[in-house]
């Protein structure tokens, strides 16, 4: 299938170029931000990585990506193959550490959402980070699986009644639908808590005190200031009139850009990352945290529910507002583009062979079709 169309990139504001947060306070309450106003079409600008090395990944029909003046001796990236590894190395670890053992229904229902496929973009992205500064798989391994863990806790509850009330999910029935609402609870409830005992207990390798600051990054990450304060945000405003770009924002940042963000922090910090460059794949992560969100809201109105493997079209028919409601699905892709090439700017100074996974799957994601 054609990858999708993102536009050119524009000079837009954005509010990743904005001074580093502070440790202290990875996730920003509000940001005052808005792309309809600054989007333009003008010139396009093309990006020219000249020392990176060339992409084969899923964003074409042929399956590789060249870059504009690459020599025939460069060294070409199999993405594919990278995702398929990695991917089976987190299967593999979330398989023997969540066991089917008594209580055997709760056991039963964690690894029925956990194990049940997926693109795995969380975890591999906190391996690759922490690839990039120099440590090794075992670091981060443990943080990976807790990552998609809490992914997977996030997706269960989302789909309940109450929430969002879905029947599909990665092209399986829900959780609730197989194991009913009060297991499916609870079992979203144990991922949540073995994710924490898993990186405290599993983690080898790393110091004490780094592995204390992944799990506070982490806990912020999906708490009031993070993960579940988009959520709440997000479901208040189903059926207002008055939100605007800002609003839509302050819910994708938290809801669905902080995970992602905090795993490549994560992966950075374990791995043993300075500061400066955990920063700077903080602001990398921030940049395709929204994206991936910005092009789930185009696939929703675009893409069939049998193509995503889930419903789609359920943010229109429960009214919410959306980058496409909002802009028009040009200039959300236009928007999806700027990000996108915000983020990669943010791995200039990288080794560039190290740099490639998490480039690849910067184009992965703005280039996905589920």
């Amino acid at each position: 299938m054609a990858s999708l169309n993102l536009g050119s990139l524009v000079q837009s504001y954005s509010i990743f170029n904005q001074a580093s947060r502070s440790k202290s306070s990875p996730l920003p309450r509000y940001f005052p931000f808005n792309p309809s106003k600054n989007l333009s079409s003008s010139t396009p600008k093309k990006l020219c990585f000249t020392s990176l090395p060339s992409i084969a990944s899923v964003l074409t029909k042929e399956d590789t990506v060249e870059e504009e003046g690459q020599s025939p001796q460069t060294p070409i990236f199999d993405f594919k193959s990278y995702m398929v590894h990695k991917a089976n190395s987190v299967n593999q670890s979330m398989e023997s550490s969540v066991s089917l053992r008594d209580p055997v229904k709760i056991h039963e229902a964690m690894r029925y959402s956990l194990l049940a496929g997926g693109k795995r973009v969380r975890p591999v992205l906190c391996l690759a980070a922490c690839d990039l500064v120099g440590g090794q798989e075992s670091m981060a391994m443990p943080a990976a699986c807790a990552v998609e863990m809490i992914h997977t806790m996030s997706l269960i509850h989302d789909d309940l009644p109450c929430m969002d009330n879905d029947d599909l999910r990665r092209g399986k029935p829900t959780n609730h639908k197989v194991f009913g609402e009060d297991i499916a609870v609870l079992a979203g409830d144990a991922l949540l808590a073995f994710s924490f005992e898993h990186i405290a207990v599993a983690t080898v390798g790393v110091t004490p005190g780094r592995i204390v600051r992944a799990i506070g990054e982490l806990a912020k990450s999906i708490g009031a200031e993070g993960l579940v304060a988009g959520q709440v945000v997000d479901i208040t405003s189903e059926g207002l009139t008055d939100v605007g770009l800002d609003h839509l924002e302050f819910i994708h940042v938290h809801k669905t850009a902080a995970l992602l963000e905090a795993a490549v922090v994560l992966g950075a910090i374990l791995g043993g990352g300075c500061d400066e460059d955990v920063e700077k794949l903080r602001k990398f992560a921030r940049n395709i945290g929204l994206l991936f969100q910005v092009v789930d809201d185009i696939l929703d109105v675009t893409m069939s529910s049998k193509e995503l493997g889930k419903t789609a079209g359920k943010d229109l028919v429960a009214d919410k507002v959306t980058y496409p409601k909002l802009m028009g699905i040009d200039k959300s892709r236009e928007f999806a583009e700027k990000l996108k090439n915000d983020a990669l700017d943010m791995l200039q100074g990288f080794d560039p062979e190290k740099s490639a996974p998490l480039i690849a799957l910067a184009n992965y994601i703005a280039y996905r079709q589920n």
